[in-house]
């Protein structure tokens, strides 16, 4: 099979916060598909903002278990901007991680965990 990778879901509990904290994070507008469903594109694969209330789901959010990796062209710019938005937790440096990319992880205001990585020590273990 020949699969891509085009969609990742991260439930919110607040799909307007969601949006505005994301879309001042990736400079973009994003786009509204449903009234709890908010889309990002991020390098061809869609983030997907999900708040299961406002999509009428009976159930709580639930934070992702692991992180989302994000490859960005200018780490510490994003380091800057990603601390003038409401964060639950920022870690306090850019680190060289033993693998040898450069990154630092933060969460979103929903619990999610990030990582932000110098696009050009992304490491891939030789896959791509």
């Amino acid at each position: 099979m020949n699969a891509k990778l085009y969609r990742v879901i991260i439930q919110v509990s607040d799909i307007e916060a969601a949006e505005k904290f994301y879309g001042q994070l990736f400079e973009q507008v994003g786009e509204r598909v449903s009234p709890g469903r908010h889309y990002f594109n991020c390098g061809g694969v869609i983030l997907a903002c999900v708040d299961p209330a406002a999509e009428g789901d009976d159930h709580t959010p639930r934070a992702n278990p692991d992180h989302v990796y994000l490859a960005v062209g200018d780490l510490e710019s994003s380091f800057e901007k990603i601390q003038q938005l409401q964060c639950e937790w920022i870690e306090p440096a850019i680190e060289t991680r033993p693998w040898g990319e450069r990154s630092f992880y933060a969460k979103d205001p929903f619990g999610n965990p990030l990582c932000f990585v110098d696009e050009s020590t992304v490491f891939s273990g030789g896959l791509l």
